[in-house]
């Protein structure tokens, strides 16, 4: 108790900045590994280097405790080899500039542009019969469903999600994964629902629209191919018969709370005023 009341103590305004500082840097990287396959690496990580610590410092295993030492340079080069993909992707974001205030009004016009494309190619989707599985991506990353699939990270078209859901093409099994305006990759692979749903029409595609979003903040539109039905699933919930407008407004409901949420309140107040 007195060597924590001596710490405390000691405690000045740049040590309160540089802990947060600090707590600031670890929050951002592990909402960035989220939903990815290096979460459960990241734990299998951690666990072992408590435990090897535990096990040196209690029973004082000299060997041991050297096989540790000598083994934490290697593991310091090897993270950013084994986080590639997840450093990447942050790097990328700090390029493009989508954070703060401006990083938000970018990301609602690209949110907005892709809701668009979805809801035109869907009600032309529905009108050929033609089915198709969409999940839009919001905060909790799909990295583990995107990893499935066929690679494509460009921007959304129209004319492309007609050609990827085409019956005849390659990759019209399967779902394709947006995020932002970008298409990062088709024919991914979704975890079905295993709840009772008890509507004989609703199939796999469904099942799949509604499995990705009871695990996570996903959006995911399905087009029926045997009724040509628009539907919508979020949250483990499922919305049926919509048409293009209703689609679109939809959309743009569920990402509005969304982007809402990151502004100011005092600014929140002056969009809705204006």
């Amino acid at each position: 108790m007195t060597d924590i009341l001596s710490i405390l103590w000691r405690l000045n305004w740049m040590s309160v900045i540089d802990i947060l500082l600090v707590s600031v840097i670890f929050f951002w990287l592990f909402r960035l590994i989220r939903g990815t396959q290096a979460v459960p690496l990241l734990r299998g990580l951690v666990i072992v280097g408590v435990a090897g610590v535990v096990i040196s410092t209690v029973f004082q295993l000299t060997a041991f405790s050297w096989l540790i030492r000598i083994s934490l340079p290697a593991l310091l080069v090897a993270i950013p080899v084994v986080f590639q993909p997840e450093l990447r992707r942050m790097l990328e974001r700090l390029g493009r500039g989508t954070g703060g205030f401006f990083g938000t009004r970018f990301r609602e016009t690209t949110i907005r542009y892709a809701i668009e494309v979805i809801a035109q190619a869907c009600a032309q989707l529905a009108r050929a019969r033609h089915g198709a599985l969409i999940v839009m991506e919001r905060e909790s990353g799909l990295q583990y469903i995107i990893e499935t699939g066929v690679a494509i990270d460009g921007e959304i078209s129209r004319e492309m999600l007609l050609t990827i859901f085409f019956p005849r093409t390659a990759l019209h099994d399967g779902a394709v994964i947006v995020r932002g305006d970008r298409m990062l990759a088709a024919s991914c692979v979704l975890p079905l629902s295993t709840a009772n749903i008890g509507d004989r029409y609703l199939g796999t595609r469904h099942r799949a629209a509604i499995g990705v979003t009871e695990n996570s903040d996903a959006i995911a539109i399905v087009v029926s191919e045997e009724t040509g039905i628009i539907s919508i699933a979020h949250g483990g919930r499922i919305i049926r018969r919509l048409d293009e407008n209703r689609l679109a407004t939809v959309l743009t409901a569920f990402f509005r709370l969304q982007i809402e949420d990151t502004w100011p309140k005092w600014l929140q107040r002056l969009r809705r005023a204006t």
